[in-house]
């Protein structure tokens, strides 16, 4: 099973980093690779909660649905894909350090992500990825210090 993993430090408390990543809603504002996404349904993101969405990933498309696998507010979310032409699992695990939060963010691709373009694609396609997550967690890291509003009462 193809895995890209990556870690950064996010200058917030762990409870505000839990809340925005939770929401599926803010997935595009922070991941490059997500064209849309929003939560299936109303009420609060827990167990089971469903989103769907569309990724772009080596300038291919494909839709997805996940089912929330996880959640332990606010150090552990987990998500995965229910539908769609890949099979895969987002882990988010949340622990507090200094004042802010270290997040380490893993993509376990069942099928190889470059299983959407073909098996000689997963090396290409898991490196391209890999650079795509380093950057998306910087992103993500310099979008909450910059916007303290965010996270504080999501949910």
């Amino acid at each position: 099973m193809p895995v890209v993993e990556e870690t950064v430090y996010i200058a917030r408390p762990p409870q505000e980093v839990f809340n925005f990543l939770s929401k599926s809603e803010n997935i595009s504002v922070w991941d490059s690779s997500v064209v849309h996404a929003e939560t299936i349904g109303t009420g609060p993101v827990g167990l089971g909660t469903r989103a769907k969405g569309t990724s772009k990933i080596v300038g291919r498309k494909f839709d997805w649905t996940t089912e929330v696998a996880e959640f332990q507010p606010p150090s552990r979310f987990v998500s995965k894909s229910v539908e769609g032409k890949m099979d895969f699992t987002v882990s988010s695990a949340l622990a507090p350090e200094g004042d802010g939060t270290r997040l380490n963010y893993r993509i376990d691709a069942a099928s190889g992500l470059g299983g959407v373009f073909g098996k000689l694609a997963d090396r290409f396609v898991e490196k391209a990825q890999a650079r795509t997550v380093r950057a998306n967690l910087e992103t993500l890291a310099e979008l909450l210090a910059e916007h303290p509003e965010y996270g504080r009462d999501e949910g």
